[in-house]
């Protein structure tokens, strides 16, 4: 009977994990659109022979650079978002010490929003950016694991 109450309530704490990432992450998709391609550079019917400095090549490369800015902003901003709901998630965590199972799944949900958040900016953000990130994330994580586990054994 133990065993079963132990997957029960890490079922629990998986399924609120996913479940809460899943939320956080189409809420904001429904919020905050994703910039379109086509605003940017709207399909053309004209065919116009391209040469390396033909008008269509710098209509291309304007509207591509457009894009691509929104884009990287775009990211950035669910980047942000995602870390402060992951950071929500894992103050709640560690403060709520009346319920072990709700404590540890927002702990966790947290952790798993700030990586979901990483991998999705990781490709527009810049060097020292990533540095950063990891050294937030790697202090958090140590953070969480003090908290929660202080003075077990493994």
């Amino acid at each position: 009977m133990q065993t079963q109450s132990k997957v029960l309530k890490w079922s629990l704490i998986i399924g609120i994990v996913i479940v809460l990432n899943m939320f956080f992450n189409y809420a904001l998709s429904l919020i905050y659109k994703n910039p379109d391609y086509n605003t940017f550079c709207p399909p053309t019917t004209m065919m116009v022979p391209a040469g390396p400095t033909s008008v269509v090549d710098n209509q291309y490369t304007v509207c591509q650079n457009n894009f691509d800015s929104a884009q990287k902003v775009y990211d950035r901003n669910v980047f942000i978002t995602l870390v402060i709901l992951g950071a929500i998630c894992v103050a709640i965590g560690n403060f709520l010490a009346g319920n072990m199972l709700i404590s540890i799944a927002l702990s966790l949900a947290g952790v798993l929003s700030f990586i979901i958040a990483s991998m999705r900016y990781w490709g527009s953000a810049d060097d020292l950016i990533k540095v950063i990130i990891l050294a937030i994330a790697l202090a958090i994580l140590i953070w969480v694991a003090v908290k929660k586990f202080k003075n077990e054994k493994l």
